[in-house]
């Protein structure tokens, strides 16, 4: 079985993989302190629980945008697995596609790896949408070449902003307003008006300015936790695939031959 992690900036997400099939997945929260023995010591239970030995894994592959998370996951596949990682974006797991920016080197492991899976599973040209702890919109071409895209703060990032900076206003969980009226009637549907309809307002008209820059049909792919709950709001979205990411290691390790 395939061990895939994406280490993002607020969550590790651990997928195990039986084919192209998720077995499992497990997350935890994104430490950069945190230890490869540390790491062997949760999920080694993990597999247990599961009916799993380490020795049913038989590749590993990890992406991370967390540089100080890189060595510690490394000693976690060498030391308790006796398996040299594949890194995404490195040596036998490159890229091999067209990053068509100023700056390639730039460009977030988790981002890449949307654009190949969404290539791979929808095609065509497409803009990527990710829901993480920021929001990034990315322009894929029909050839899977990535031709840019935008970085916005994440929903929970507006959130903690807005009440972190003021005295007054309370924390609020973000969900999908009961009504469709956008004019609140107490403080917190005010606020969860402005967060939420605001975002919406945000993700339609930042897709429609890609759309009329790119200037040939596209399909629109989300991913991300709070995909589903914005699609209850909003017809934008074409696809939505909670596990692109995720998807986007199994198939780098597939090319690279270790599935």
């Amino acid at each position: 079985m395939l061990l895939a992690v994406d280490v993002g900036n607020t969550n590790v997400v651990f997928a195990l993989f039986d084919g192209q099939d998720i077995r499992a997945r497990w997350r935890i929260a994104t430490d950069g302190r945190r230890t490869g023995d540390e790491y062997a010591t949760w999920l080694l239970q993990l597999l247990s629980i599961e009916g799993l030995d380490r020795s049913d894994v038989t590749s590993i592959i990890f992406g991370s945008v967390v540089p100080r998370a890189d060595h510690n996951l490394t000693v976690l596949a060498q030391k308790y697995f006796g398996i040299e990682p594949l890194i995404a974006g490195q040596g036998k797991a490159a890229w091999n596609f067209e990053i068509d920016v100023e700056q390639p080197q730039t460009l977030g492991a988790d981002r890449a790896l949307n654009c190949i899976a969404a290539h791979e599973l929808v095609g065509g040209d497409m803009i990527v949408v990710d829901f993480g702890t920021a929001t990034k919109f990315e322009a894929v071409d029909y050839n899977g070449a990535y031709k840019g895209g935008i970085i916005a703060p994440g929903i929970n990032l507006s959130l903690d902003a807005l009440v972190g900076k003021t005295a007054k206003l309370p924390r609020i969980a973000i969900e999908a307003p009961k009504t469709s009226s956008v004019i609140g009637r107490n403080t917190e549907d005010q606020m969860l008006i402005g967060v939420f309809w605001g975002y919406v307002a945000m993700i339609e008209g930042l897709i429609g300015r890609m759309k009329a820059q790119i200037g040939r049909p596209v399909k629109v792919v989300a991913t991300g936790g709070l995909a589903i709950l914005f699609d209850q709001k909003t017809d934008i979205f074409d696809v939505i695939d909670a596990d692109l990411t995720i998807r986007g290691l199994q198939i780098l390790a597939q090319r690279a031959g270790a599935t």
